[in-house]
């Protein structure tokens, strides 16, 4: 579901390439493929969720944001629904008791691309109860066939509480003109057997949701490592936040859509 009629066909189509290439590349049948669609539906109308025993909210990383939907979402499901978030680093509690339910509030985090990822960081928040944690570990491992941990509920996480720390560590190094940002990544991936450089994972990632994930860490551990530079605050206010903008830390040709 997508209040954004453009963002919601985009998302049907790319999901439907994705779907595309692992059918081309063997990995899923045609079939697999057919069935898969069958099992999808699209809205922009939250109300069409009202059915759902899991919902699974992944809008903006802001917490005004997420709690006003997971008041909305608290009206529109039965009692028995598990209410989700795929937040990166905002701390479930405060989520859960915005609603009348925080026995089955529970954050389920992915990684992107959530597709090929196969880590889910399972986040209880202190109001969780058993029952809903043992629910979501099942459909996690044995219906989705990821990989998951259990995640305390501090702000980042396991993931970002590390890795966070990282790369502000390299944005630093470009601020302060220790090293350019090609040698910087090539440092990471050449040295450490990195996928990728922490700046190019920064445009990857977008650098407004690096920007907000630094923020929330900032505000609960007060900690200096976890200060979002001046440059990617500045970078984020003038729209170059990575591949989604065309722009980051590298630029990135423009992709032809057929929604486009």
């Amino acid at each position: 579901m997508d209040t954004a009629p453009h963002a919601l066909s985009s998302g049907r189509n790319r999901l439907e390439a994705s779907l595309r290439r692992s059918v081309d590349r063997g990995r899923t049948t045609t079939a697999e493929y057919d069935a898969a669609l069958a099992n999808l539906s699209w809205t922009d109308d939250l109300q069409a969720l009202a059915d759902r025993d899991i919902v699974i909210e992944a809008v903006i990383e802001d917490r005004q944001i997420k709690t006003a939907l997971f008041r909305n979402l608290d009206e529109i499901l039965h009692p028995r629904a598990i209410l989700a978030s795929n937040t990166s680093s905002i701390p479930l509690t405060s989520l859960a008791v915005a609603t009348s339910r925080p026995k089955k509030v529970i954050g389920i985090h992915f990684f992107n691309p959530a597709p090929a990822r196969q880590l889910v960081e399972i986040i209880p928040a202190l109001t969780t109860s058993a029952t809903t944690l043992e629910q979501v570990l099942h459909l996690v491992e044995h219906n989705l066939r990821k990989h998951p941990v259990r995640a305390p509920d501090h702000a980042g996480f396991i993931v970002n509480a590390l890795l966070v720390p990282f790369l502000l560590s390299a944005i630093r190094m470009v601020q302060n003109k220790v090293a350019t940002k090609e040698d910087i990544d090539a440092g990471m991936v050449h040295g450490c057997a990195h996928p990728m450089g922490p700046l190019a994972l920064c445009d990857l990632i977008g650098l407004d949701t690096v920007l907000a994930i630094a923020e929330s860490l900032q505000e609960e551990y007060r900690e200096p490592l976890y200060a979002p530079p001046p440059l990617l605050r500045r970078m984020t206010a003038a729209g170059e936040t990575g591949r989604k903008a065309g722009i980051g830390f590298y630029s990135y040709p423009a992709r032809h859509t057929p929604d486009a």
